[in-house]
């Protein structure tokens, strides 16, 4: 996610990717990311904290403790803290940033491209200002929208996780076109483009996902067949308990 996050900043030219340090305990890992995006990739943090005006902390939740704990004696007054570690509470991580704004973010993978979708939440401390701020940072790279951090845990469930769901969608519609008799490559452009711009048109669109679906709905035709197959096999009911699944699993990983 942090990798997909430095694309997206990179590609779309929010920052400099001279301004952009950042640390890795892997020194090839972080020899490839300066050669792939140009930033500033090292061991360690200890040298640019002092100076960076926003720390964003991607680590595994297990590393979390150990990374606020080295980061925060280093960290320079009043920079903003973005958080992208699932299941580390606001509360928590203002135990270890009392004196700067912190923003608990939930992005998801499609930053890469410029067309992510996070959703955050802000601590206490963080004003219209810290909140501008994350909102140029991951606007850059797609949509944004500020939640309650008592709906992060559903925006992972939703957003966090979609992507996969999309690309198992993407799958199945690319198999069946080849099952149908197209060329792998032909079934891949077409699948991909629709769901493109079926999204883009939910997305444009002042009528909602059923109308549009109605719209391309002919009585007895073609694409009543399918969708008839669809709900049959119960795939609306399969992907609202997948949502609910995550959006549990997410809650689980917040209380250990």
């Amino acid at each position: 996610m942090a990798e997909a996050l430095i694309a997206g900043l990179v590609q779309t030219g929010t920052v400099s990717p001279s301004c952009i340090s950042v640390s890795e305990h892997k020194a090839m890992r972080c020899d490839a990311l300066t050669q792939k995006y140009g930033v500033r990739a090292q061991v360690g943090a200890e040298s640019f904290l002092p100076r960076i005006d926003v720390l964003i902390l991607a680590v595994k939740p297990a590393a979390a403790a150990a990374a606020m704990c080295e980061t925060a004696p280093l960290l320079k007054k009043n920079a903003l803290v973005l958080s992208i570690v699932a299941g580390l509470s606001l509360a928590t991580i203002e135990e270890s940033y009392p004196v700067h704004p912190v923003i608990r973010v939930m992005p998801n993978t499609p930053l890469a491209v410029g067309a992510g979708m996070s959703a955050y939440a802000c601590g206490r401390c963080a004003d219209a200002d810290a909140s501008d701020l994350a909102e140029l940072l991951l606007g850059a790279a797609g949509r944004t929208v500020r939640v309650h951090e008592c709906d992060l845990d559903a925006v992972t469930g939703l957003s966090g996780s979609g992507p996969a769901y999309a690309f198992l969608v993407l799958e199945a519609l690319i198999e069946g076109g080849v099952a149908a008799g197209l060329k792998r490559e032909t079934a891949s452009v077409l699948a991909g483009q629709t769901l493109l711009g079926a999204a883009q048109m939910a997305l444009a669109s002042a009528h909602s996902p059923a109308d549009l679906r109605a719209a391309v709905t002919s009585p007895a035709g073609t694409t009543a067949a399918g969708l008839r197959v669809l709900e049959r096999a119960g795939m609306r009911a399969a992907f609202m308990d997948a949502v609910l699944a995550a959006t549990e699993r997410s809650k689980e990983l917040g209380r250990r």
